[in-house]
């Protein structure tokens, strides 16, 4: 990929770290709740390997998107 193709806020009015932030808050909160389906599922079927699998993948991405909120929240009380 050539940096002449890359979004950089020019366009958008958001810099890459800014948007990259909100895109990652975003993406573990879907985690989040897309691992509940996974965890039910394996719950119905009986596999607790499974199930503590995907609830510690959930509570990582929980914790992810915490420090992210945080993160984000910080910058803009910050204006920036």
């Amino acid at each position: 990929m050539t940096t002449t193709n890359v979004e950089t806020g020019d366009r958008t009015g958001t810099p890459d770290k800014d948007y990259n932030l909100i895109w990652f808050t975003e993406a573990c909160l879907d985690n989040v709740l897309r691992l509940d389906t996974y965890i039910q599922d394996a719950r119905r079927s009986g596999d607790a390997d499974l199930e503590g699998l995907f609830m510690r993948a959930q509570a990582n991405s929980l914790q992810g998107a915490e420090e992210a909120k945080d993160l984000l929240r910080t910058r803009l009380d910050a204006g920036g």
